[in-house]
């Protein structure tokens, strides 16, 4: 597994052999943990789960959040026959054969995450999220330490503006994140169910959150939908790695990153990844809450 978490990440922790979170699975808390064992080109990994319950359909849901936190579905063949093809970008991505996107394991996560961690860096940004999962996630509780699952919907509408205000948020994050949970909770926006929409349409839909702009839509299409053919523009960090990348001095806009990253459609996400991984493996420590911040980078 190429994950890398900071070490104050409370929520997905990384000690470089073994990764793990709390999951809430109807209503119980499971300590999932995750270990890779095997060759490099044959990889295995060993899962263990505990709570003081174990749902009885625990394994599938186990199954299905790590085939999306781990990006182990996600099909590179098309990708790397791409790259094989090209120069820069075959340098690119032959230092990390195999590593996969990660994604939050809900849609919903991606967009606290997203509106959480706006115009911050991402060690402030984690620290807020650190916080608020602290007082509103389903704790699991062990001999050693107590952990908690990420808030659901129903776990942040509980809280007021000012609880949120408490915990270092601005007055207009902490209204458009009890808005969003208010909205999941009640079935008045399906968060989950952009899944099943086109991009533009999931955009649309996005868009019409407070505290969701450009910027917030393409993250949560990319980190909580999978959609690897977007690269969320807006974000100065990946526009740093791309004119790095590309050898090019001048400040790319927008419009100029989706024009570089024509030839490379439908890959534009998974170029974002790899610069992203690139970076982080150089040591640059320059990355805004763009990066992918409870994913790879945080």
């Amino acid at each position: 597994m190429a994950l890398q978490r900071r070490p104050i990440n409370m929520i997905d922790t990384w000690n470089g052999e073994l990764y793990s979170r709390v999951l809430v699975i109807h209503d119980i808390p499971v300590l999932l943990q995750v270990s890779q064992s095997g060759a490099a080109r044959s990889p295995r990994l060993d899962i263990r789960a505990q709570a003081h319950l174990i749902p009885r359909d625990a394994k599938a849901h186990i199954t299905q959040s790590l085939e999306v936190l781990l990006g182990l579905r996600v099909n590179l063949r098309p990708f790397y026959r791409l790259a094989k093809a090209d120069r820069r970008l075959s340098k690119l991505t032959s230092r990390f054969m195999g590593v996969k996107p990660p994604r939050f394991p809900s849609v919903f996560e991606a967009i606290v995450n997203g509106i959480a961690c706006q115009q911050l860096s991402l060690h402030v940004g984690l620290t807020l999220l650190n916080r608020l999962t602290i007082r509103a996630g389903v704790p699991f509780a062990s001999p050693s330490r107590t952990r908690h699952a990420f808030p659901r919907a129903q776990d942040i509408s509980e809280l007021s503006v000012r609880a949120l205000r408490q915990l270092g948020f601005s007055t207009n994050k902490g209204i458009a994140l009890r808005q969003l949970s208010k909205q999941v909770v009640s079935g008045q926006f399906d968060s989950e169910g952009l899944a099943h929409l086109r991009d533009e349409q999931a955009m649309e839909s996005l868009l019409t959150l407070r505290g969701v702009g450009r910027w917030t839509a393409e993250y949560v299409l990319l980190r909580g939908l999978g959609r690897t053919n977007v690269f969320p523009a807006d974000d100065v960090g990946a526009r740093h790695n791309l004119a790095r990348w590309l050898k090019i001095d001048r400040r790319l806009d927008y419009s100029s990153v989706q024009q570089l990253l024509a030839e490379w459609h439908p890959y534009s996400g998974l170029i974002y990844f790899y610069l992203l991984i690139d970076s982080l493996s150089s040591g640059s420590e320059r990355q805004r809450a763009g990066a992918w911040n409870q994913g790879l980078a945080a």
